[in-house]
């Protein structure tokens, strides 16, 4: 009989990947849940309210927008946006701030102080404000908004995971590979990486949510994708300019920023739970 790891039994965990999952699953297969094409207009079926509501129409489930777009349509295009730049994004900030903090915790040193020193400047500026300052230079499209999330957020990964790594440096069994003559490398991808992935897993799943959130906040101020390709934040820019002729056009988007969100910070919580070994022996305590 086959058991379930630990990390699938929590509540926290199943909840939040569930939620990734169907967002996940939304986005992929999009050109055949979407019942539109999310940039045809009907100027005759303008303002729609949803289905459930007096006028509502069975073609859009959900509603149109002020240029008789399906909004259903839009939020379900939306969602590729958002999932693309939360794993392409989080998984460059990941392979940055992993890469220069087991470098930093391991050799110590001038090296440790450099990248420290880099890692507080660059904190000191608001990753919102910094991310604009980017978007202005680079330009807008998807790559670059990828490109400025990645260049921001390194850091978050740097300081969190340098601090594991000085306390895995630190312990016997790294000492007893060095001493036998395992090389720079192969102590640190052996010895000390095992031991800090619980960690770096639970910070890129929180690191997703906070990718969402900058992209919408990019697109709500059209600095992230072009005017013909559907984005939450974008979605949001547009309705609020018409929020009492039809104010589902502006929680339906807020809506799904909240729900996708609120599963990768539920799954990055869950993950600290069930894979840091420290909380876990305090709870069994």
């Amino acid at each position: 009989m086959s058991v379930r790891p630990a990390w699938l039994r929590s509540g926290r965990v199943v909840f939040g990947l569930s939620i990734v999952v169907i967002i996940a699953l939304v986005a992929l297969f999009a050109p055949w849940l979407a019942p539109h094409d999310p940039n045809e207009q009907n100027l005759l079926s303008t303002f729609l309210p949803p289905v459930w509501a007096k006028g509502g129409e069975a073609a859009f489930p959900l509603g149109t927008d002020s240029l008789g777009r399906c909004t259903l349509s839009r939020l379900i295009y939306g969602a590729r946006i958002a999932m693309t730049v939360a794993i392409v994004a989080s998984f460059g900030a990941m392979i940055i701030g992993a890469v220069l903090a087991h470098i930093a915790g391991y050799f110590g040193g001038w090296i440790d102080w450099l990248i420290g020193r880099t890692v507080d400047v660059w904190m000191s500026f608001p990753p919102v404000i910094l991310s604009l300052i980017l978007m202005v230079g680079l330009g807008t499209g998807l790559r670059n908004v990828i490109l400025a999330i990645v260049l921001v957020d390194w850091t978050r990964f740097c300081r969190v995971l340098r601090a594991e790594v000085l306390v895995v440096t630190r312990r016997d069994y790294v000492a007893a590979a060095r001493l036998i003559g395992f090389s720079h490398w192969r102590t640190i991808t052996r010895e000390i990486l095992p031991a800090t992935t619980p960690l770096l897993i639970t910070l890129i799943s929180l690191e997703m949510g906070i990718a969402v959130i900058v992209e919408a906040i990019l697109s709500f101020v059209g600095m992230s994708v072009g005017a013909t390709t559907p984005a939450w934040g974008q979605m949001i820019a547009d309705a609020r300019q018409y929020i009492y002729d039809s104010p589902w056009n502006l929680v339906f988007p807020i809506l799904m920023i909240f729900i996708t969100v609120l599963g990768f910070n539920v799954l990055g919580d869950g993950l600290r739970r069930t894979l840091d070994v420290r909380l876990t022996e305090t709870q069994r305590a």
